[in-house]
């Protein structure tokens, strides 16, 4: 498998503050590579060494089989980059922005595919300051991509869309993967993760604490739960039963996230029936990465 960012024991310091701590992990040709996690978990920062804006304290980097800070000029030639926020004049058309961009690369670009693909066309005349959250971040999709890049990184594309937006962007990146382009992005949107990305980085603290597709994550046992609605059931038995990782509770309903759910659910249904409580809509289910996004986060309170 050919892979297009290889990185070890990645470190940046802030001062005193460490940011990335020892990262390792390598993105494969034609995959969306997600790297999740909380706000202040080193996302960005992580990004931003790969696309060579700032220099690593440590560690070893290459992407697309150049080295960000000694051949930057020919890696900003392969790859497009998407920030949270893309400074562009308000006054400034959606054309304008396009033809702006266009003129700072040799030979052509992809322009007039990206204005079809991305339903531009209507909004061409435009004024930037004028557009939806939605529509702007169409606009530096567009931008990020107009020369066909190897390598694309979007952080954060989603942030503060909608929930119809946000999907129409995925299908769009999806699009972009499908016609060449390896992708990273970040994101704090869990679901995000689960339904786009091929293979997803859990990153807390500065390090990796997951690395898999999501399906593998999933079947991560602390993910698997009983759920089941009880106007009697006491909380603070589930909660110190043995296997039990976690209880959530609202109002009447119950989930209870356990390494071993068999055993789980006969002591549950052995106190029930000696304490003559009724359960109702009792099953087993499987959580999302929000599931497995907390349980790292509790972790990381608990030490």
């Amino acid at each position: 498998m050919e892979h297009v960012i290889q990185v070890e024991n990645l470190s940046k310091s802030f001062g005193a503050t460490q940011a990335v701590k020892n990262l390792s992990f390598a993105v494969r040709k034609g995959e969306i590579f997600g790297i999740i996690g909380p706000n202040g978990a080193g996302k960005t920062t992580t990004l931003e060494i790969l696309e060579g804006i700032q220099k690593p304290t440590s560690g070893e980097v290459e992407v697309l089989g150049l080295n960000p800070e000694k051949q930057l000029r020919e890696l900003n030639r392969r790859i497009g980059v998407q920030f949270q926020a893309t400074s562009i004049q308000k006054k400034m058309k959606v054309k304008e922005a396009l033809d702006l961009f266009s003129s700072f690369y040799k030979g052509t670009t992809q322009k007039d595919q990206l204005i079809e693909m991305l339903g531009l066309g209507e909004k061409l005349n435009v004024h930037f300051e004028d557009l939806s959250g939605g529509w702007k971040q169409r606009v530096t999709l567009a931008l990020a991509t107009l020369h066909q890049p190897e390598l694309l990184f979007l952080d954060e594309p989603s942030m503060g869309l909608d929930p119809h937006a946000r999907r129409e962007m995925w299908g769009m990146i999806r699009t972009l993967r499908d016609n060449g382009s390896t992708i990273v992005v970040t994101t704090h949107y869990m679901e995000e993760a689960e339904k786009l990305c091929d293979r997803v980085a859990m990153i807390y603290s500065g390090e990796i604490k997951a690395l898999n597709n999501p399906d593998a994550l999933l079947d991560d046992v602390a993910t698997h739960y009983l759920a089941f609605e009880s106007e009697r059931m006491s909380y603070e038995y589930l909660l110190a039963l043995g296997d039990v990782v976690r209880v959530e509770k609202e109002e009447a309903e119950f989930k209870v996230f356990s390494e071993n759910l068999q055993h789980t659910a006969y002591q549950i249904f052995t106190y029930c029936h000696d304490e003559n409580i009724e359960l109702k809509n009792f099953k087993f289910d499987r959580g999302s990465l929000d599931d497995l996004f907390v349980q790292y986060l509790e972790k990381e309170k608990t030490g």
